[in-house]
């Protein structure tokens, strides 16, 4: 009983907030399950303590269970900025006129990023043509870098989904991962980020896409704009050349400590373009 006190001191301390933070109005950070709710709060929470740090405002992180969930907590208030994919983004943008406000830099300080098709490093497969009669597994439905893109990305190989022996969409990025390097499939679409990660693991990147937009930070049309200018002028300021804020931001998501730029609709033109050459829209008859 001793030890369950002392645990629960512990972890009551480890989360008590500053008085000043209390203070401040909440506002709620959505974000969508990129991977395992563990690894969200260990990448996220620290983002959440600068923004209130440096704000008039006390930040909280406010994760889905899944994409549609944090479209709809946008949509309904429950959250006052989300990080969306390009696809939520276009879903939410289309449903009730949501707004990109800012984009993250990649390590080469440009706002695109990539997918990549990835297989075990001792995978026999060298060329995306080979993944006929494979078995695939995508992210999300409404993932960009883990659905959206890599079926584009097939189809102009000539490979599409019929032609596969099998596919499954997951529920994010590392549990597609995870499942290659189980031997689940014989391979994978993820993000860069996460590509990269898995490598020394055993994973190897059978193909790159083309760039994609950065994922953007989004809020409703309507949304506060001083809280848009907080939150916009504590991002923009942060310098990935600078040394403070290089070692400040080692603890955030790889895809969101390199530093922000300005994001503006018209950013995400081809993305609207793509899914709407989708009949149905994808996942539904995604290239088939």
């Amino acid at each position: 009983m001793k030890i369950i006190a002392l645990l629960i001191c512990t972890f009551s301390i480890f989360f008590v907030e500053p008085a000043f933070a209390i203070e401040k109005p909440l506002v709620r950070f959505g974000v969508i399950p990129r991977y395992n709710p563990l690894i969200m709060y260990k990448h996220y929470q620290p983002i959440m303590d600068y923004l209130t740090a440096e704000t008039p405002y006390r930040f909280e992180l406010k994760i889905s269970k899944d994409y549609p969930e944090a479209v709809r907590f946008l949509r309904e208030r429950v959250t006052q900025v989300s990080s969306l994919g390009d696809v939520t983004f276009a879903e939410a943008c289309t449903e009730y006129a949501a707004i990109p406000i800012l984009k993250p830099l990649n390590k080469d300080g440009i706002t695109t990023y990539r997918s990549a098709i990835i297989v075990r490093t001792d995978s026999p497969l060298q060329e995306i043509a080979e993944l006929r009669g494979k078995s695939m597994a995508f992210g999300s439905i409404h993932s960009t870098s883990g659905n959206l893109i890599p079926r584009y990305l097939l189809w102009e190989n000539g490979v599409g989904l019929r032609d596969l022996k099998s596919f499954s969409n997951l529920k994010h990025h590392d549990a597609v991962a995870k499942a290659i390097l189980k031997g689940q499939f014989d391979a994978g679409a993820v993000k860069d980020v996460v590509a990269e990660k898995y490598q020394s693991h055993g994973l190897r990147i059978l193909a790159w896409s083309a760039p994609i937009p950065a994922v953007p930070l989004v809020v409703r049309k309507d949304a506060s704009p001083d809280i848009v200018k907080a939150l916009t002028d504590a991002l923009l300021k942060l310098d990935r050349n600078n040394p403070d804020h290089q070692k400040m931001m080692q603890t955030w998501d790889d895809e969101f400590n390199h530093g922000f730029a300005p994001a503006s609709t018209e950013d995400y033109q081809d993305i609207f373009r793509m899914i709407n050459n989708i009949p149905q829209g994808c996942g539904l008859r995604c290239h088939q």
